[in-house]
């Protein structure tokens, strides 16, 4: 609840402490109230600010910036500036005993100031937070532009960016908050820019229930609802059709806005001030030329730094891979807050030991870096989540991952870890047969020469096993080379393999698994003579390959560097499988670490290889970025691609690293097809909101 006027503090300490109480009492065991009041800050003393800390009651305070520029709008009747006042109550409020309180600085612009000493004043002051607001105005009043420039008020408020970023950032400004969130795919921050719901009602001091008091500024009524705290609900105003129009989203801007690139940034602008009398509030905002030019140069100016490294390379995108299985298991270890017992607690800090050397932590990357861990991971998460009584013991596999991590370190730390139905799979590494079926217990497993010893801790033996030796109930995981390669994992063991949209395969035997990697390899070499971007780009991203079947399945998330493949005896549509895995591969591993889209769904766009179909931008995204990979093998798959890439440079959806994909993928196909994919035909983009 925001307290604010005309000038709320008139209202005096008394009647202030009363609503306070009966805010208080009327929410208490009901809502958590957050109260807060906006001043100009002339009557601001202990006797108001002692009243706000006891009931918790924030301060912002409106300050235009420095004395001319303040003096501009707020002197007294008498001519007298009000400005010393302003910062004696600035002042007060940044006191240690009253600090808490401050909200910051609301600042509303007029580009007769000088933008620099309006930010420097604002600056030195040492806010929590600045917000510059466009003085309201409509198609019926526009705003003044003295030298007629169409983006006079985005060129001021650049120049403030462009100080605010030479300074270091020194003070949060929401206005810039909001546009570099929404370029980057988060949300608004701010009434005044971005797509979301506005959910405010104002109670006038006669009980009547209006809708946002800017409306007063575009003509006489607009605000009013007919509806008061005597006889109507807050409920009857949220029903209310103007109030209802500002929760429509992208449905609730203009047809101009919905084509418009920058409409998730600007939002079509304050609703205020899209008013004209022909098209009542149906219009862009009066503004829309500086939102524009607002929204393009903040991204001109910040894009690059925004874009994930991600997007740079395989070794940047796989370090991005790693930090987020880390956070998962971080977030595992506080979701399971003491569920995992002594075992889970022993098996972490053995990670912790093992992290403490560099042999250590290297073998604790290997074992978080393949792919599955990320899928048992994210499987134990949701099977926490949703209380399922069997996640526990699904997060319980942590000593295993440990227990390989210490053998691929080769140190001499002993790890308990558990086998089940007699049998002890190790991450990475193998499984071993330690018990009969059904048979349930603990080993106790150690590097041992170029394996690893296993000791069962009932008494029931020990057994040391040679790593890369398949032997009597030891069955290593695979690895074989193509090419000059450096080799690749074929994973056949790992339990939580079955991830992709294909059934993984039951264990090869020897003859099936050189049969696999036999046909593998001919794919493998026909990629390289035809298309060996795209091989080299492999050797760089892929670890593990997975043999599955024939069949349906419910893919699940995994993580960087593995593809599953179902065998096929024709050379060529493997090699095109390969490809197609490949590419799905990168582009799913990107969306992992980065926003690439943002109200994915809210725009369709009529599919280039289906002029029937509709589909969202992810879905242009993800065909175009699969056929651009199958088209080094085969041309005929740029098809409908140049299409697709106009549609997307021209659409809203793309954060700034998305852009930058788009970037590449044109640079991608300028390199093997010598053009840049530029659509020759002159399309109209079939584009419309999902409502």
């Amino acid at each position: 609840m925001i307290l604010h006027g005309g000038e709320p503090l008139l209202a005096g300490p008394a009647r202030l402490r009363r609503v306070c109480e009966e805010f208080g009492s009327a929410l208490a065991g009901i809502a958590e109230l957050d109260l807060r009041i906006h001043t100009n800050g002339l009557q601001l003393s202990p006797r108001y600010l002692d009243l706000f800390d006891e009931f918790d009651v924030k301060v912002g305070i409106s300050l235009d910036g420095d004395r001319e520029a303040n003096d501009r709008h707020r002197r007294f009747a008498d001519g007298r500036s009000s400005h010393p006042l302003v910062l004696k109550a600035v002042e007060l409020l940044r006191q240690d005993r009253y600090s808490h309180l401050n909200l910051g600085l609301l600042c509303t612009i007029d580009i007769e100031n000088d933008p620099h000493a309006v930010l420097d004043a604002l600056v030195a002051l040492d806010p929590p937070l600045i917000d510059f607001l466009l003085p309201h105005a409509t198609w019926e009043e526009p705003p003044p532009r003295p030298d007629g420039s169409p983006t006079a008020y985005a060129e001021w408020i650049l120049a403030i960016f462009d100080r605010w970023q030479d300074q270091g950032r020194p003070v949060p400004v929401r206005l810039f908050s909001s546009v570099l969130s929404t370029l980057g795919g988060g949300p608004s921050l701010t009434e005044s820019l971005g797509l979301a719901p506005t959910d405010l009602v104002v109670v006038e001091t006669d009980g009547q229930l209006e809708q946002v008091d800017s409306l007063k500024s575009a003509y006489e009524g607009a605000a009013a609802t007919g509806f008061d705290v005597f006889s109507h609900s807050f409920d009857d105003v949220a029903a209310h059709p103007g109030v209802q129009a500002r929760q429509l989203g992208l449905a609730g801007v203009s047809e101009t806005c919905r084509k418009c690139p920058v409409v998730r940034s600007c939002g079509g602008g304050l609703y205020t001030h899209r008013y004209s009398p022909a098209n009542d509030f149906d219009n862009p905002s009066v503004y829309c030329a500086d939102l524009e030019a607002l929204v393009r140069g903040i991204e001109a100016r910040t894009g690059a730094a925004m874009v994930s490294p991600a997007l740079s390379g395989p070794r940047e995108l796989a370090a991005g891979q790693h930090d987020l299985t880390r956070t998962l298991l971080a977030a595992l270890h506080g979701t399971l807050d003491g569920r995992g017992g002594a075992r889970w607690d022993e098996a972490w800090g053995l990670a912790g030991a093992l992290e403490a050397s560099a042999e250590g932590a290297a073998g604790l990357d290997h074992v978080l870096a393949h792919p599955y861990t990320r899928t048992w991971l994210l499987d134990v998460l949701e099977g926490l989540h949703a209380e399922r009584p069997e996640a526990v013991g699904q997060a319980l596999r942590l000593p295993s991952y440990v227990a390989a991590a210490a053998v691929r370190a080769g140190t001499g730390l002993e790890v308990p870890a558990d086998f089940r139905d007699g049998r002890l799979f190790l991450p990475t590494l193998g499984e071993l047969r330690v018990g009969g079926p059904g048979e349930a217990g603990r080993v106790r497993v150690r590097a041992e020469g170029e394996g690893f010893t296993v000791r069962r801790e009932d008494g029931g033996g020990s057994r040391t096993v040679r790593s890369a030796a398949e032997g009597p109930g030891w069955l290593p995981v695979r690895h074989f080379a193509l090419g000059g390669t450096p080799g690749f994992v074929l994973d056949d063991l790992d339990p939580y393999r079955d991830c992709f949209e294909a059934p993984a395969a039951p264990r090869l035997g020897p003859a099936e698994a050189e049969a696999w990697i036999e046909a593998v390899g001919r794919a493998w070499e026909l990629l390289e003579r035809s298309a060996p971007g795209q091989t080299t780009d492999a050797v760089e991203r892929l670890t593990t390959l997975t043999p599955l079947v024939e069949g349906r399945n419910t893919g699940r998330p995994h993580g960087y560097g593995s593809i599953g493949l179902v065998m096929t005896g024709d050379t060529r549509e493997l090699a095109l499988s390969l490809l197609r895995a490949l590419r799905r591969a990168r582009l799913r591993a990107l969306l992992d670490v980065t926003d690439l889209y943002a109200l994915d769904g809210a725009w369709k766009y009529r599919s280039p290889w289906d002029h029937h179909m509709k589909i969202p931008f992810s879905g242009l995204l993800s065909i175009a970025y699969e056929r651009v990979g199958l088209s080094a093998l085969d041309p005929a798959f740029m098809d409908g691609v140049p299409e697709a890439l106009d549609m997307m440079e021209r659409a809203a959806e793309p954060t700034v690293g998305g852009k930058r994909l788009l970037v590449s993928l044109r640079d991608e196909v300028r390199g093997v097809h010598g053009t840049s994919g530029m659509n020759i035909r002159t399309n109209t983009v079939d584009q419309e909101p999902v409502r």
